[in-house]
């Protein structure tokens, strides 16, 4: 699996990338992972970051870098990549869970307190999740932040969710 063949990034593709955190940062508390692999013009999430965490410069379409020492695991970065490519996770959340932040467009919103399903990047559903909170202010620009409970050993893969919708009719 790989990018350039099939549209989804490959897990050595994932450790290549400079936004990308340590095993180790990932283990100290919530974090951002940045999964943008394409090198256009793009920095938002430059801007969004209060800490100084995340880096592109010059020329703006370098991939962007994150400084893991100051990623607070604020999140305000992910409503504002327009790729959708920014997600916060918390390994340090439960014993078994972690908590995920992820950017999420659709409707019907989830509701706290919803189970839903987990997806991978290929859209494949891989656990149950829980929505712990649900972010939908204006500001966001119609980009809603779920934050979401799932196994530990499913943090790294699930990107996003499916949820419980019922038909219109």
């Amino acid at each position: 699996m790989s990018l350039e063949r099939e549209g989804v990034l490959s897990d050595e593709e994932l450790e290549r990338l400079p936004g990308v955190p340590s095993k180790e940062r990932l283990n100290r508390g919530a974090v951002a992972v940045i999964e943008c692999a394409q090198e256009i013009p793009c920095n938002p999430c430059e801007h969004a970051c209060p800490n100084e965490a995340i880096r592109v410069g010059r020329p703006i379409t370098r991939l962007p870098r994150l400084i893991e020492d100051r990623c607070t695991g604020c999140g305000l970065c992910v409503p504002a990549c327009p790729g959708l490519a920014i997600f916060v996770v918390d390994m340090t959340y439960s014993e078994d869970e972690a908590l995920l932040q992820i950017p999420y467009e659709f409707l019907p919103m989830p509701k706290k307190g919803e189970v839903v399903r987990g997806l991978d990047r290929e859209g494949r559903s891989v656990c149950s999740a829980r929505v712990v909170r649900v972010l939908n202010p204006r500001r966001f620009d119609h980009t809603a932040v779920i934050t979401i409970a799932v196994p530990k050993e499913q943090a790294m893969r699930v990107r996003g969710i499916r949820a419980n919708a019922k038909p219109p009719f």
